[in-house]
């Protein structure tokens, strides 16, 4: 798939002329609007600069050709290169390169390509500014305290704003190109004396490893290819952050984080389950509010997965229950089996829910009126639904909206309607069938080696007390022990999620 011919690793020539066709053949110049050729003589020598319009400061590209106006033509017979740098461009990256696929790669990611006649070599000037936005607070990790800034589109600004938050000088970011042509950049972040350098190796040795043309789905695309697809698991085996004070902290438990230009979200390697039931919300509070508030997620997680498959056991065997449980099976049946409301009731939240997403913002309010109002009481009024049925349905929904993570949310909604059609087939011994299914399947997953039910499989008392309360920071300053070196003790962190 990726055969370009522009991978070749074709020298530059002494030959003006012949760099000149062969780019413009390959940049498809005049046939390209917004890549620019711009030609002049400099000192009796023909210079080509070629750039990409709209990635290049325009203020930035003036003080270089200013800069080379001035040049002699001495200057550029004997090192152009030194005489930009030490005389005329004293605050811009200057570097050399050698071979046109390094031409290719830095024309198409921003900064400028200058070619000078009876030079072999090309002269890359950084001058790039990307169209971007400014850093807000993302969406689905909001605090009510806390820092407003979020990761953005642009990698540059990203290893910034985590550059912010941690100034070691071991904190590392490896840089990888994916993709035969799209040569989009991918950063490992990692700092050297914490984390387990042989993850890190291994992660840029599978990047390095990617056989594909482009990678437009950018991180996702990304996990898929280092982890593996397993299109039956939908578990996820990274999380994925939005916040670079989630991204910081994880850096100092010793994880890896994987950056991909031209997303906002960025993948913290290696997790477990419990890394996606967290959120910075519960270390932006005094630790005995922040456990509350971990508790009463795990409940609404827990209530997502569970509650209705359970519900529907019951209210298929009414005379199971006890006296003081007669009121959670149905009072009034629906003209349509129980089953199929609760599916039918499942997929309408699903439906919905992909609604929301394509609704304009100032009509999402009118769409929730119309489901609520509307679909559900009427539905309920000519017998379609019990009102049993939309309750507990809604109270999964709102477990759901409560996970912190968005993929887990979407995993446990996938295993619930396992566990709703096995309990739906074979009563209470389907559900518990289904839940030992679902226990054997989180046993068998791993991430990066490390295994998704660690600290409760294998037992680490110390590590789960951690998970199941929030401690206070000075009390909790601990790596978790799978992410150290094995040659380093355990050392103290940072504090938060």
């Amino acid at each position: 798939m990726d055969d370009n011919s522009s991978e070749k690793n074709i020298p530059v020539s002494k030959n003006y002329q012949e760099n000149v066709d062969y780019l413009n053949r390959e940049f498809g110049i005049p046939d390209n609007f917004d890549l620019i050729l711009r030609e002049m003589s400099i000192g009796g020598k023909k210079v080509a600069i070629y750039s990409v319009n709209g990635m290049v400061d325009t203020h930035v590209a003036s003080y270089i050709l200013d800069a080379l106006i001035d040049l002699e033509r001495s200057d550029l017979i004997v090192n152009a290169l030194d005489k930009l740098v030490k005389g005329r461009i004293v605050n811009l990256q200057v570097t050399e390169v050698q071979t046109m696929d390094k031409v290719f790669y830095f024309v198409l990611s921003g900064p400028i390509a200058i070619f000078i006649d009876g030079q072999d070599k090309a002269i890359i000037v950084d001058a790039r500014t990307y169209p971007s936005r400014q850093p807000e607070e993302p969406d689905i990790e909001r605090v009510t305290r806390g820092s407003r800034d979020g990761f953005t589109e642009t990698l540059v600004m990203n290893t910034a704003l985590i550059r912010r938050r941690l100034r070691d000088p071991k904190l590392r970011m490896k840089l990888v190109q994916v993709g035969g042509r799209s040569k989009t950049d991918v950063c490992i972040a990692y700092i050297e004396d914490i984390t387990n350098l042989d993850m890190v190796t291994k992660i840029q040795k599978d990047l390095q490893a990617i056989k594909i043309d482009g990678i437009p789905m950018a991180e996702k695309s990304v996990e898929e290819f280092i982890l593996g697809s397993k299109f039956w698991n939908p578990y996820p085996r990274v999380r994925y952050t939005e916040r670079p004070d989630v991204a910081a902290i994880h850096l100092l438990e010793g994880h890896v984080i994987i950056i991909v230009d031209t997303s906002p979200s960025v993948m913290i390697a290696p997790v477990t389950f419990w890394s996606h039931v967290q959120h910075a919300e519960e270390y932006r509070q005094e630790p005995i509010v922040g456990a509350y508030l971990r508790w009463v997620r795990f409940v609404g997680i827990m209530a997502a997965l569970f509650l209705l498959p359970l519900w529907l056991g019951a209210a298929l065997n009414p005379q199971l229950l006890p006296d003081w449980l007669k009121f959670i099976g149905v009072i009034k049946p629906a003209k349509i089996p129980l089953i199929i409301q609760v599916l039918g009731a499942e997929f309408g939240v699903d439906l919905l829910r992909m609604a929301t997403i394509h609704t304009p913002g100032p009509l999402g309010t009118a769409l929730g009126l119309i489901a609520a109002f509307m679909l559900g009481d009427i539905a309920v009024k000519v017998g379609l639904f019990s009102p049993e049925v939309v309750m507990y349905v809604a109270i999964a929904a709102v477990g759901t909206f409560a996970t912190p993570s968005y993929e887990l949310g979407l995993a446990n909604r996938l295993a619930r309607l396992f566990l709703i059609i096995m309990t739906g087939l074979f009563n209470f011994w389907g559900f518990g069938i289904g839940a030992v299914l679902l226990f054997f399947l989180l046993w068998r997953t791993t991430s990066f080696g490390v295994p998704y039910l660690w600290p409760l499989l294998p037992l680490n008392i110390k590590a789960l007390g951690s998970i199941m309360m929030r401690a206070p920071v000075p009390i909790n300053n601990q790596r978790p022990s799978f992410l150290k070196p094995q040659d380093q003790d355990r050392q103290p962190k940072g504090g938060g999620k």
